[in-house]
């Protein structure tokens, strides 16, 4: 764990300026337009099955990845094989913060949700936000989704904030997971980019974006969790 916190510290300025740009309407917009089409699709064709949504930043949305190789995709694809009856819709947002998280969620919650995967927060430790201020958004992200949807299953997606930031800081913003897992009764992938996060082979020339290979790793960290769920 240290050596990975040492490799995520070494690369956060690059992480810094590959993830600015959070309140970007385009980008909105189209991830928007995704969840409804694939509402539309469902709907059209009358399956019952459920959903599983990914609600997060740029390594969701697979910032320089195809669609098909993020780890949202590759999760899909997955689920596909497998026969289980669920859609994956992916609702992530390259820039997004915990508090553009909580902004835009109740639009998101148009779409039925039966299994919430949130990996939100990296953003805010990259820029020193407060720990607490993350953990509020978080809560209230959590919070609105429950009460649209009570029987929902939720995932948390754990990040780490670099070194640089300060050991107080770091440790009450790594600790923010765990925290908001055990508060809501909600299953935790203790770090996301486990395996991943600072090897160069495995991510891309910013230093901090999955490649496709890296990719596969983050989705089996995420399945690793979710098949509790779905199987």
């Amino acid at each position: 764990m240290k050596k990975i916190i040492k490799r995520y510290g070494a690369l956060c300025l690059l992480f810094l300026f590959a993830c600015n740009g959070s309140e970007n309407n385009s980008a909105v917009s189209e991830v928007e337009s995704k969840v409804k089409v694939t509402s539309e699709v469902t709907d059209d064709k009358k399956e019952k099955k459920k959903t599983i949504l990914f609600f997060g930043d740029s390594l969701s949305a697979g910032y320089g990845v195809n669609e098909d190789e993020c780890f949202p995709g590759l999760i899909g694809q997955r689920v596909d094989s497998l026969g289980l009856a669920y859609n994956v819709v992916n609702a992530g947002l390259s820039g997004e913060t915990t508090a553009g998280g909580a902004a835009r969620i109740e639009w998101i919650l148009k779409q039925p949700i039966d299994i919430f995967i949130l990996e939100l927060g990296g953003n805010d430790g990259l820029r020193g936000i407060k720990p607490e201020s993350s953990y509020e958004n978080l809560q209230s992200i959590i919070k609105k989704t429950k009460a649209k949807y009570p029987e929902v299953k939720i995932i948390i997606a754990g990040m780490m904030a670099p070194p640089n930031m300060g050991e107080d800081f770091t440790t009450k913003f790594r600790n923010i997971f765990p925290r908001i897992a055990k508060e809501n009764d909600a299953e935790l992938i203790p770090f996301l980019l486990e395996d991943v996060g600072g090897i160069p082979a495995l991510n891309q020339p910013d230093g901090i974006h999955p490649t496709p290979e890296g990719h596969k790793i983050v989705a089996d960290n995420v399945w690793s969790i979710l098949k509790k769920m779905v199987l």
